[in-house]
This record gives C-alpha cells, sequence and structure tokens, in this order.
C-alpha cells in the first residue's frame, strides 16, 4: 500500500464542483482510499496568461496501485469529465490530474515523472499540498513547509 497523492486543477464551466465531483469520484473507486483533501485555491493562470483562473486542489489516497496503473485511472477520470488531451500544454481545461508522489516511488519515463518534477517551484501545488502534510518530504525537492517559504503565493486564493 502507498500514499499517493494527487493535483486537481480546472477554469473551464463550474471548476469548483468538477473539483468536487472528480474528488467523489476518486473516492468512491474500489482501488483507492481517500485520506486527505485540501482547501480549494483560485490560482492566476500559469504558462498562457490570456484564460480564466484555476481552481486547484490536492487530495491524498492509499492504493495498493502501482504508479502507471494510477496514472490510468486519473487519466480516464480526466476523460470522464471532457478533458482532451491535445498536445497543447497550460491551456484552459475542465479537468487536470497530476500524480505528484506515490509513496517513495521515483518514476521518470515517457508516461510519468514523480516526484512531478516542477511542484517545488508552484505554489498552486504547494499551497494545498501543505493543507494535508506541510511536513511532507519532496524526495530530492524538500519538505513541503519550507519549499513554500520560498515561492510567491500572491496569485492564490484559499476559498471557503
Amino acid at each position: 500500500m502507498a500514499r499517493a497523492f494527487i493535483g486537481l486543477g480546472g477554469n473551464l464551466g463550474d471548476a469548483q464542483q468538477t473539483l468536487e465531483a472528480a474528488i467523489a469520484r476518486l473516492a468512491n473507486h474500489p482501488e483507492l482510499a481517500l485520506t486527505g483533501r485540501s482547501a480549494f485555491y483560485r490560482t492566476a493562470p500559469w504558462g498562457v496568461l490570456d484564460q480564466p483562473d484555476f481552481v486547484n486542489a490536492v487530495v491524498s489516497v492509499d492504493t495498493a496501485l502501482p504508479p502507471h496503473a494510477l496514472l490510468d485511472v486519473l487519466l480516464e477520470t480526466e476523460r470522464a469529465f471532457g478533458r482532451v488531451r491535445d498536445g497543447a500544454r497550460w491551456g484552459p481545461r475542465t479537468l487536470d490530474l497530476d500524480l505528484l508522489l506515490h509513496g517513495a516511488a521515483v518514476v521518470h519515463d515517457e508516461r510519468l515523472d514523480i516526484p512531478h518534477p516542477r511542484m517545488a517551484q508552484r505554489a498552486f501545488v504547494l499551497l494545498p499540498l501543505a493543507d494535508i502534510d506541510a511536513t511532507l518530504d519532496i524526495p530530492g525537492q524538500g519538505r513541503v513547509a519550507e519549499l513554500l517559504e520560498t515561492l510567491d503565493t500572491q496569485g492564490c486564493e484559499r476559498l471557503s
């Protein structure tokens, strides 16, 4: 059994409602046990700036699925919510699910990079991750709370 952390985001339609529904779907998956969830955060777009703000969150799950099988669950969940992966990066989307961490696994291949290679640079990942476990050590990057201290979080607003 491994503890995995999943980043959620979206900025098309009612993004907060979509994230709630995606979390419920993951929580009801027979091979996942939801162990934690963050608050929602409204965040300015990253990469492509001419688009609506995002809503972001992080959940933690316990699972016996290996990393690539969990990635397949996440991609299927995205498709169920209308996500089309067309190769464009950082653009608007109904739902984005990123496998941030999977236990102590380190995977770097054509399908998957964990720990997520840019999470230490993104307040929209670290703020919600800190809601779940600020002391979490990201292999090769550092503790969540310490990494968060190095970032500008002004573009991130905690939603009630």
